[in-house]
């Protein structure tokens, strides 16, 4: 904790972890047509065949993985923040808070566009590190893993087994989901801005609610901030030895849970059951792999000096990560929504994943060449100057 953490050690790994996430995000938003889910029936058979191992291999190796690893950074990096302000003398809560409530405003502007949002949770979730943050290390991990357990999911399970007249409600997004994808898919450029920005946000923040990333973004932020405050992400024995055992663990935990998760539902025949044991176990069976791939990307860039080339490719990416969130789906829905070209009804996996390729490579280009001018991505940049708004001024007043 006392000592400083060189720019190096402190973020290229991690921003090339969280470029790679959000190159897995951008594949499976991009594979969703951005939530217009909609297979071509004009397909060759050939072509139909591919699309079904690429969605597959895809969503098995990224559908909730991305999303998680994409969490975990999250609160690494507020840890670093927090600490780099401690050593300032500055008590960094105050002005997380006022971060949160900017990226409540960015989601904002993301929501417009794309009605899978996920910013908004981040924004309240993120919250949950202000009480939390000057626990002690064993404290915040237990915290953590009882959220990680999914408790109100388990609680709605036990009371449909003890009252058999319970039904447990997954649908509530439905209603909303339907006006939104039906105005994405046939209604005009502002049209579908609106119907986002009302029943889109309504459709995502209720879905994600519904499916128990409550509960599982605050416990991944935790165990974020933990990495972060244990310096999991500095070269040491000590590190290369922790990841080795989270490969390790992870794999011997995924295959089981992956059973449970696709061979149990079938067993319970009471959907109130059923339906918040399926939430619980995938969440389980997804942070599990998360930790195969988290763990073997670390320690693939551990053997290097600074990673592979395929993994420094990646660091501009990951620094522009919110930039690029953003970017790719403004790209995206101009692809594929009604108002656009419309491509959502053309294109299987195959050539979703070409697009997404394509995506990914004009981010990366203009990551590259913004980065080569400038210190951070211009969202980046906006972000940090509005969290910082007015310290200096309040530091001088201090100093007299």
């Amino acid at each position: 904790m006392t000592q400083t953490l060189k720019n190096t050690e402190r973020l290229e790994v991690v921003d090339a972890l969280r470029g790679f996430a959000l190159l897995a995000i951008v594949f499976l938003h991009n594979l969703e047509h951005f939530n217009l889910y909609h297979i071509p029936d004009n397909l060759p058979l050939w072509l139909q065949t591919l699309d079904k191992y690429v969605w597959d291999i895809l969503f098995f190796l990224f559908a909730g993985k991305a999303y998680a690893t994409f969490s975990l950074l999250f609160g690494f990096s507020f840890f670093i923040q927090f600490h780099n302000a401690e050593k300032r003398g500055i008590d960094f809560r105050g002005r997380f808070a006022w971060r949160m409530c900017l990226l409540f405003l960015f989601a904002q502007l993301h929501a417009l566009f794309y009605n899978g949002d996920i910013l908004v949770l981040y924004a309240v979730v993120g919250f949950a590190l202000i009480p939390v943050c000057k626990l002690k290390t064993k404290t915040i991990f237990v915290i953590a893993l009882l959220l990680l357990f999914q408790p109100y999911e388990w609680w709605r399970a036990i009371y449909a087994m003890i009252n058999p007249d319970y039904i447990a409600i997954t649908d509530r997004c439905v209603p909303y989901a339907e006006k939104a994808l039906n105005v994405a898919a046939h209604g005009t450029f502002l049209e579908t801005l609106y119907s986002n920005i009302t029943d889109g946000q309504l459709y995502s923040n209720i879905w994600q609610v519904e499916n128990g990333r409550l509960f599982q973004a605050a416990a991944l932020f935790m165990f974020g901030m933990l990495l972060g405050r244990q310096r999991y992400f500095v070269k040491s024995h000590e590190s290369i030895r922790f990841w080795k055992k989270v490969l390790v663990i992870s794999s011997l935990t995924f295959l089981p849970l992956y059973c449970l998760k696709t061979f149990v539902p079938g067993l319970i025949s009471n959907p109130s059951i059923q339906i918040p044991y399926n939430i619980a176990v995938s969440s389980y069976a997804n942070f599990a792999f998360m930790g195969i791939l988290v763990s073997l990307f670390t320690l693939l860039w551990f053997k290097k000096e600074n990673g592979y080339g395929w993994q420094s490719l990646l660091i501009p990416y990951g620094r522009m990560s919110l930039t690029n969130y953003i970017s790719q789906s403004i790209l995206g829905v101009c692809i594929y929504y009604g108002f656009g070209l419309a491509l959502y009804t053309q294109t299987g996996a195959t050539e979703c994943l070409l697009i997404a390729l394509a995506i990914f490579s004009i981010q990366l280009a203009f990551s590259r060449w913004w980065l080569a001018r400038h210190k951070q991505g211009p969202f980046e940049y906006v972000w940090k100057k509005g969290t910082w708004i007015g310290a200096r001024k309040k530091i001088k007043n201090k100093s007299f």
